[in-house]
């Protein structure tokens, strides 16, 4: 059987211990010395959950602020009318209307990162649920971003504020940062993640809620973290 991987990513490998568990700060520090790409790599965070997602009230979704930002421009559009199309604007989204744009995303349009709307037009934005919903674009309570505080959720979205929500399987997977960020500064986003993550604990999850958690990033062996460790941190 070919080999699938490259000879740079089976280099990087050996420096990686798949039966060790790592502390947090030794893993980043492990990801920035093995990294052999040309771009700059998401960092990402994967944790699997011991939850059931097909019952209501083991769903896992939150957001996480991060603090040192997400190392990447954030395409903003927001649903809204009236005086709100000024603030949405003012406050730099990227896209304001809402029949228009509604019509362009009929049409398969897609240009954005994150959708934000007034409650005032989700009857309207509401019909585009097949489209937005599977891609996770779709506005919601949940996330936050229902609202009539447009100025703030579009301030946090720009700054660094990256949504979760669990899949099928109980994975989680967010992003937490380039890898071009000092170490403090991944520090500071990677805690700010498990602890959302933490806080977001359904109220039917029973027994252990986070089975393991995986620092990688984009083409790079994965490194297991050590779960207390993991957990113990603080933003």
């Amino acid at each position: 059987m070919k080999n699938e991987h490259g000879k740079k990513y089976l280099e990087a490998a050996k420096l990686v211990d798949p039966a060790k568990l790592y502390e947090p700060q030794e893993a980043v520090s492990l990801l920035k010395k093995i990294n052999y790409v040309k771009f700059d790599p998401t960092i990402e965070i994967h944790m699997k959950l011991g939850v059931d997602p097909r019952h209501a009230d083991q769903m896992v979704r939150g957001v996480a602020m991060l603090p040192a930002g997400t190392g990447k421009e954030v395409k903003v559009l927001v649903f809204t009318q009236g005086e709100k199309v000024a603030e949405a604007e003012s406050a730099g989204a990227d896209f304001v209307g809402l029949d228009d744009l509604i019509k362009q995303i009929e049409g398969d349009w897609l240009g954005f990162d994150v959708a934000i709307a007034t409650p005032d037009v989700m009857g309207k934005v509401g019909r585009l649920g097949k489209k937005l919903g599977p891609r996770g674009l779709m506005p919601s309570p949940k996330a936050g971003t229902i609202t009539f505080d447009l100025a703030k959720t579009i301030r946090e979205v720009k700054a660094g504020r990256v949504e979760f929500k669990v899949d099928r399987t109980a994975l989680l997977h967010i992003p937490a940062g380039k890898l071009s960020f000092s170490e403090d500064a991944l520090m500071s986003n990677i805690s700010s993640v498990i602890d959302a993550v933490v806080r977001a604990r359904p109220s039917g999850a029973k027994g252990t809620y986070v089975k393991s958690v995986v620092l990688t990033s984009t083409m790079s062996p994965s490194l297991r973290l050590d779960v207390p460790t993991a957990l113990a941190l603080k933003p």
